[in-house]
């Protein structure tokens, strides 16, 4: 549990009783400079800025992106501490709460996990068990290696953090100290994490110029809205525990799970190798895959559809209790707990 004292500080600064540190309109300002300031920077040099013969997925490019948006993320969270201290008028303690830095909330992290891997029973179950890929996800080797290659740091490591410091550890703070309620930070806040994937359609046009720019679109809409959804239930998740490893690491999961099958069969094969680099960022020839081997009986298929209804009801169930925790920014009204 948090120090009373800390505590007390956080519930005077989110007071409904108290004047708000800021505006709802200054935090809308804010949130869009925060994200310029995440997505700007990678068009600023040709280190970063990719072209129709430099991949996004170069590892030139993912370096050199990295330094910068490490770098525009410090400046942010710098400067959001700042305003909590002087403008919230509140603790350097109490800003590192609402930064999510401390406590860590390592018992958070595990039931966020398994909340969210309640949901992905169904591809769990399609890519361990119809394809094999259990096998590797238990061997250190298999690990070092996902995590070796610069796609993969990006997907797994790098791209989940600094996504979760800017979007979630910076941004969610602004809307506390202006008294946004907290279903409406939920729903608010997210959209600009949304808005901030956008740039791939111009990048997505640059390495497929045959690609009809309506398909393209198209592309970048689905992504906007599963960007956008994930967002919800991250920033529930960071209301709810008050940790920002907790979201990085559901965040890294989620890349890694990518998204999952809503039509057609299920089919075996044998995995070339696991599908370690695969995200779902990654360009549609960018992962590897499995060698198929035919299909199976209908049955695994089934037994897929029914898992991933399984796992959507029991994320339902679980999604309060498993993220109840001592250390929550707000208090949800009218919640079962």
């Amino acid at each position: 549990m948090a120090p009373v004292g800390i505590m007390a500080r956080l519930k005077s600064l989110y007071s409904k009783q108290d004047e708000p540190a800021l505006s709802e309109q200054t935090v809308a300002f804010l949130s869009v400079i925060l994200t310029l300031l995440y997505v700007v920077p990678f068009y600023l040099s040709p280190a970063t800025r990719p072209s129709p013969t430099l991949s996004r997925d170069a590892p030139s490019v993912i370096r050199a992106r990295i330094r910068v948006v490490t770098s525009s993320c410090i400046v942010s969270s710098v400067f959001v501490l700042w305003l909590i201290v002087e403008e919230g008028n509140s603790s350097l303690g109490a800003g590192t709460r609402l930064l999510g830095w401390w406590p860590v909330g390592l018992l958070e992290t595990i039931r966020s996990l398994f909340l969210t891997a309640i949901l992905f029973v169904g591809p769990l179950f399609e890519r361990g068990i119809v394809e094999g890929e259990w096998k590797f996800w238990f061997r250190p080797s298999k690990l070092s290696e996902s995590l070796g290659g610069w796609i993969g740091w990006r997907n797994y490591v790098a791209g989940p953090f600094t996504e979760e410091v800017m979007f979630r550890s910076a941004m969610v703070p602004l809307h506390l100290l202006a008294h946004t309620s907290p279903g409406r930070i939920v729903f608010l806040a997210p959209l600009y994490f949304g808005i901030a994937h956008i740039h791939h359609f111009y990048e997505f046009r640059l390495t497929h110029p045959d690609t009809p720019g309506l398909a393209a679109l198209l592309r970048s809409l689905v992504q906007f809205g599963y960007t956008t959804i994930f967002g919800w239930y991250a920033t529930f998740v960071y209301l709810r525990t008050g940790s920002l490893l907790a979201v990085v690491l559901i965040h890294s999961f989620c890349n890694w799970c990518g998204l999952p099958r809503f039509w057609g069969r299920v089919e075996t094969g044998e995995p070339i190798r696991p599908r370690v680099l695969r995200g779902k960022e990654d360009s549609d020839d960018g992962g590897v895959g499995v060698q198929d081997s035919g299909e199976l009986g209908v049955g695994w298929t089934v037994a897929y559809y029914m898992l991933l209804v399984a796992g959507a009801l029991g994320f339902a169930q679980g999604l309060w209790p498993l993220t109840e925790s001592y250390n929550a920014l707000v208090s949800f009204s009218g919640n079962s707990n």
